[in-house]
């Protein structure tokens, strides 16, 4: 089975590359799809979103709707934002630098949006 990465390294909203790469991962879930969340597309990973002011989809919860995507968040990227004290979607795995590139690396295919 072919292996694809994506690679998240923008904010969850102000953009839509968010939503455009949750949905790529989605339609690719029979292709042992894998979500990267790295510099600020940690905060994808923050649990308790509530984007109903920016009458935008709340994009943690797609991340629920999907349990077959494999969803890992870069470590140091969480670090630098002060965020690893802050609660995180169940479903996200937590990688150091080494472990989360020797992943993205190993894929068949790499998208970094």
């Amino acid at each position: 089975m072919r292996s694809i990465f994506y690679l998240l390294d923008s904010a969850p909203y102000g953009s839509e590359k968010a939503y455009g790469v949750l949905n790529a991962a989605a339609v690719s879930i029979k292709m042992d799809a894998t979500l990267g969340l790295y510099a600020d597309g940690v905060y994808l990973a923050l649990a308790g979103q509530n984007s109903s002011l920016l009458d935008v989809p709340n994009l943690s919860d797609i991340l629920y709707a999907y349990p077959e995507l494999r969803v890992l968040a870069h470590e140091p990227s969480l670090m630098e934002r002060g965020l690893l004290s802050r609660g995180l979607v169940e479903r996200v795995e937590l990688l150091d630098e080494e472990d989360f590139v020797k992943l993205a690396l190993a894929a068949d295919d790499l998208i970094a949006l």
